[in-house]
Protein backbone atom coordinates (compact mmCIF):
# COMPACT_ATOMS: atom_id res chain seq x y z
CA UNK A 1 0.00 0.00 0.00
CA UNK A 2 2.83 2.76 1.06
CA UNK A 3 5.27 1.70 -2.24
CA UNK A 4 2.10 2.96 -4.44
CA UNK A 5 1.22 5.86 -2.78
CA UNK A 6 4.60 6.82 -2.57
CA UNK A 7 4.88 5.97 -6.34
CA UNK A 8 1.74 7.19 -7.14
CA UNK A 9 3.22 10.82 -5.22
CA UNK A 10 5.85 10.74 -6.92
CA UNK A 11 4.15 10.97 -10.44
CA UNK A 12 2.68 14.29 -8.81
CA UNK A 13 6.03 15.94 -9.21
CA UNK A 14 6.26 15.73 -13.11
CA UNK A 15 2.13 17.00 -13.36
CA UNK A 16 1.47 20.11 -14.76
CA UNK A 17 -0.21 21.20 -11.74
CA UNK A 18 2.80 19.74 -9.54
CA UNK A 19 3.18 22.62 -7.09
CA UNK A 20 -0.89 22.75 -5.94
CA UNK A 21 -0.10 19.21 -5.33
CA UNK A 22 2.66 20.21 -3.52
CA UNK A 23 0.71 22.48 -1.27
CA UNK A 24 -2.46 19.44 -0.78
CA UNK A 25 0.02 16.78 -0.06
CA UNK A 26 2.27 19.13 2.87
CA UNK A 27 -0.95 20.09 4.42
CA UNK A 28 -2.28 16.02 4.38
CA UNK A 29 0.53 15.12 5.54
CA UNK A 30 1.36 17.53 8.21
CA UNK A 31 -2.10 15.84 10.02
CA UNK A 32 -2.85 12.28 8.26
CA UNK A 33 -1.40 11.84 5.23
CA UNK A 34 1.72 9.47 5.46
CA UNK A 35 3.67 10.21 2.79
CA UNK A 36 6.24 13.18 3.27
CA UNK A 37 6.43 16.42 1.07
CA UNK A 38 10.11 15.11 0.20
CA UNK A 39 8.78 12.99 -2.52
CA UNK A 40 7.67 15.59 -4.17
CA UNK A 41 10.07 18.45 -3.16
CA UNK A 42 12.58 16.62 -3.66
CA UNK A 43 11.84 16.34 -8.05
CA UNK A 44 10.63 19.75 -8.44
CA UNK A 45 13.59 21.08 -7.09
CA UNK A 46 15.85 19.09 -9.22
CA UNK A 47 13.57 19.33 -12.39
CA UNK A 48 13.61 23.35 -11.74
CA UNK A 49 16.53 24.50 -9.70
CA UNK A 50 15.30 28.23 -9.98
CA UNK A 51 12.26 27.55 -8.55
CA UNK A 52 13.46 25.61 -5.73
CA UNK A 53 13.27 27.86 -2.77
CA UNK A 54 9.54 28.66 -4.34
CA UNK A 55 8.43 25.08 -3.55
CA UNK A 56 10.03 25.27 -0.34
CA UNK A 57 8.22 28.18 0.50
CA UNK A 58 4.52 26.46 -0.59
CA UNK A 59 5.68 23.41 1.08
CA UNK A 60 6.41 25.34 4.41
CA UNK A 61 2.91 27.18 4.28
CA UNK A 62 1.11 24.24 2.91
CA UNK A 63 3.08 21.77 6.00
CA UNK A 64 2.17 24.89 8.76
CA UNK A 65 -1.17 24.98 8.01
CA UNK A 66 -1.48 21.41 7.83
CA UNK A 67 -0.16 21.19 11.39
CA UNK A 68 -2.68 23.85 12.49
CA UNK A 69 -5.18 21.73 10.94
CA UNK A 70 -3.60 18.43 12.83
CA UNK A 71 -3.46 20.31 16.16
CA UNK A 72 -7.09 20.72 16.03
CA UNK A 73 -7.79 17.20 15.52
CA UNK A 74 -5.97 16.38 18.55
CA UNK A 75 -7.58 20.13 20.24
CA UNK A 76 -11.08 18.78 19.62
CA UNK A 77 -11.03 15.05 18.02
CA UNK A 78 -8.33 13.10 20.05
CA UNK A 79 -10.93 11.19 21.97
CA UNK A 80 -12.73 9.84 18.61
CA UNK A 81 -8.95 8.85 17.11
CA UNK A 82 -7.61 7.32 20.60
CA UNK A 83 -8.93 3.87 19.87
CA UNK A 84 -7.78 3.84 16.37
CA UNK A 85 -4.31 5.36 17.50
CA UNK A 86 -3.68 3.05 20.10
CA UNK A 87 -3.56 0.13 17.31
CA UNK A 88 -1.94 2.19 14.83
CA UNK A 89 1.79 2.02 14.25
CA UNK A 90 1.52 5.82 15.15
CA UNK A 91 0.85 5.00 19.18
CA UNK A 92 4.83 4.51 20.14
CA UNK A 93 5.68 8.02 18.51
CA UNK A 94 2.73 9.93 20.05
CA UNK A 95 3.94 8.53 22.85
CA UNK A 96 7.06 9.59 22.25
CA UNK A 97 6.06 13.14 21.33
CA UNK A 98 4.12 13.38 24.37
CA UNK A 99 7.19 13.00 26.62
CA UNK A 100 9.41 15.52 24.17
CA UNK A 101 6.36 18.03 25.00
CA UNK A 102 6.65 17.59 28.72
CA UNK A 103 10.66 18.17 28.66
CA UNK A 104 11.16 20.38 25.72
CA UNK A 105 7.85 22.33 25.11
CA UNK A 106 8.21 24.80 21.82
CA UNK A 107 11.46 23.12 21.01
CA UNK A 108 9.59 19.50 20.18
CA UNK A 109 7.61 21.39 17.61
CA UNK A 110 11.02 22.69 16.33
CA UNK A 111 13.07 19.50 16.35
CA UNK A 112 9.51 16.87 15.16
CA UNK A 113 10.75 19.17 11.62
CA UNK A 114 13.50 17.66 11.23
CA UNK A 115 13.28 14.38 13.15
CA UNK A 116 12.23 10.91 11.09
CA UNK A 117 9.36 10.92 13.76
CA UNK A 118 5.94 11.73 11.22
CA UNK A 119 5.28 15.64 12.01
CA UNK A 120 1.51 14.82 12.15
CA UNK A 121 2.05 13.10 15.27
CA UNK A 122 3.56 16.42 16.72
CA UNK A 123 0.79 18.43 15.45
CA UNK A 124 -2.26 16.45 17.09
CA UNK A 125 0.20 15.71 20.07
CA UNK A 126 0.43 19.82 20.33
CA UNK A 127 -3.29 19.89 20.24
CA UNK A 128 -4.03 17.31 23.21
CA UNK A 129 -1.90 19.06 25.69
CA UNK A 130 -3.10 22.39 24.55
CA UNK A 131 -0.08 23.78 23.59
CA UNK A 132 -0.45 27.37 22.65
CA UNK A 133 -1.13 28.37 19.36
CA UNK A 134 0.98 30.83 18.38
CA UNK A 135 4.20 29.18 19.25
CA UNK A 136 3.23 26.15 17.88
CA UNK A 137 3.19 27.60 14.63
CA UNK A 138 6.69 29.78 15.01
CA UNK A 139 8.08 26.58 15.97
CA UNK A 140 6.57 24.77 12.82
CA UNK A 141 7.76 27.24 10.31
CA UNK A 142 11.45 27.40 11.93
CA UNK A 143 11.58 23.63 11.89
CA UNK A 144 9.79 22.81 8.73
CA UNK A 145 10.89 25.51 6.71
CA UNK A 146 14.31 24.97 7.57
CA UNK A 147 13.88 21.31 6.66
CA UNK A 148 12.48 22.14 3.33
CA UNK A 149 14.60 24.73 2.39
CA UNK A 150 17.60 23.36 3.30
CA UNK A 151 16.06 20.08 0.63
CA UNK A 152 15.30 22.79 -1.48
CA UNK A 153 19.06 24.56 -1.34
CA UNK A 154 20.87 20.87 -1.49
CA UNK A 155 19.16 19.76 -4.43
CA UNK A 156 19.44 22.86 -6.52
CA UNK A 157 22.93 23.20 -5.87
CA UNK A 158 23.85 19.41 -5.81
CA UNK A 159 21.67 17.99 -8.27
CA UNK A 160 20.74 14.34 -8.84
CA UNK A 161 23.84 12.86 -7.12
CA UNK A 162 22.84 14.27 -3.97
CA UNK A 163 19.40 13.13 -4.11
CA UNK A 164 20.68 9.86 -4.23
CA UNK A 165 23.58 10.00 -1.31
CA UNK A 166 20.67 12.28 0.41
CA UNK A 167 17.63 9.48 0.47
CA UNK A 168 20.27 7.06 1.39
CA UNK A 169 21.22 8.89 4.39
CA UNK A 170 18.18 10.59 5.40
CA UNK A 171 17.14 8.85 8.57
CA UNK A 172 21.19 9.31 9.85
CA UNK A 173 20.83 13.21 9.05
CA UNK A 174 17.39 13.29 10.83
CA UNK A 175 18.39 11.85 14.64
CA UNK A 176 21.83 13.39 13.97
CA UNK A 177 19.74 16.80 13.88
CA UNK A 178 17.50 15.83 16.89
CA UNK A 179 20.60 14.83 18.87
CA UNK A 180 22.15 18.42 18.38
CA UNK A 181 18.64 20.26 18.97
CA UNK A 182 18.28 18.35 21.98
CA UNK A 183 21.67 18.58 23.42
CA UNK A 184 21.65 22.19 22.31
CA UNK A 185 18.54 22.70 24.38
CA UNK A 186 20.19 21.16 27.20
CA UNK A 187 22.80 22.57 27.33
CA UNK A 188 20.93 26.50 27.20
CA UNK A 189 18.51 25.01 29.69
CA UNK A 190 21.64 23.76 31.96
CA UNK A 191 23.54 27.90 31.45
CA UNK A 192 19.92 29.10 32.28
CA UNK A 193 18.89 27.73 35.80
Amino acid sequence: MFQKLYDKTLSWSKHRHAAKYLCILSFAESSFFPIPPDVMLAPMALAQPDKAFRFALLTTIASVLGGVFGYGIGYFLFDRIEPWLQTSSYWESYLIAQSWFKEWGFWAVFVAGFSPIPYKVFTIAAGTMNMALLPFVLASIIGRGGRFFLVALLLAAGGAKLEAKLREYMDRLGWATVVLVVVGAGIYKYLHQ
